[in-house]
């Protein structure tokens, strides 16, 4: 039986189509045009010339410095989760102890503390240990407020491990150590994504602890150093969205490599 084509369905898929489509074209046209294209004939036209000036122009800026530091400041926030979240994880599941419980919900209280409401001490606490204006001081605060979500979702991801299991590798003999190793690990990998994915976003988009914490250029993130290409004659638009461009990149390319495991993961949040 032949079915009849869904035209209203196609009408909605054109309407979505374009309502995605137009603002990338935007985007992604705009950081191939020079500035006086841009202002003479607006964002919706058609570039006169492609250029690639716009995106050597942004690492000519310091742009490249300010993108190495935050592949730097990325990297250590996610080595301290992974670090550190795992084993806690493990500890909360399997562990019956009232200590644990409390830092369990000690952890979950985190998720209700937002960093505006406590970016005054934050400042003092950094400023007195001597890491203003340095990487670390943006690092450990980053890393500190991944750490109550993180745990949450690979708990309910361990909690998803049969109890079975453990218990065949206790009677074999297995320490604690050995059956987090060589058992939970592996069958977290899936929550171990999730927290990756998500701690690498939270530290790659952070703005507000770069902005309080730190000063110089030298230790500016992508997210200040957007604001270079401000001026007090205007806004280099063309050159500001290329070097937007090169600040999402890295992230879409995480998420398109580990979108499945993202969803999964926060699906396994509480058990099934």
């Amino acid at each position: 039986m032949k079915r009849r084509p869904h035209y209203l369905a196609g009408a909605g898929s054109l309407v979505w189509l374009l309502l995605v489509g137009l603002p990338l074209y935007v985007l992604f046209a705009a950081t191939v045009r020079s500035r006086s294209d841009y202002a003479r004939n607006g964002p919706l036209s058609f570039p006169e010339r492609f250029t690639f000036d716009n995106y050597t122009g942004a690492f000519d800026s310091g742009f490249g410095r300010y993108f190495l530091n935050t592949v730097i400041v990325t990297a250590c926030v996610v080595g301290i989760v992974l670090l550190l979240v795992p084993p806690l994880a493990f500890a909360i599941v399997r562990s019956r102890s009232r200590l644990t419980s409390a830092v369990f919900r000690l952890f979950l209280l985190g998720l209700a503390i937002p960093a505006q409401a406590v970016i005054v001490p934050m400042f003092y606490l950094i400023s007195k240990a001597g890491l203003y204006d340095n990487l670390l001081g943006v690092i450990l605060p980053t890393a500190a407020f991944c750490l109550p979500v993180c745990a949450l979702i690979l708990s309910g991801t361990m909690r998803d491990i049969p109890p079975e299991l453990h218990e065949a590798m206790a009677i074999d003999g297995a320490p604690p150590r050995q059956i987090f190793l060589r058992l939970v690990l592996p069958l977290s990998r899936g929550g171990l994504s999730t927290i990756v994915v998500f701690s690498a976003l939270q530290a790659w988009n952070g703005f507000l602890f770069p902005l309080v914490l730190t000063q110089s250029d030298s230790t500016k993130l992508i997210t200040l150093g957007l604001y270079d290409f401000r001026t007090a004659y205007g806004i280099n638009i063309p050159g500001l969205l290329a070097a937007v461009v090169l600040s999402m990149t890295p992230v879409l390319l995480v998420y398109l490599f580990a979108r499945r495991a993202l969803v999964q993961g926060l699906m396994g949040v509480g058990g099934k």
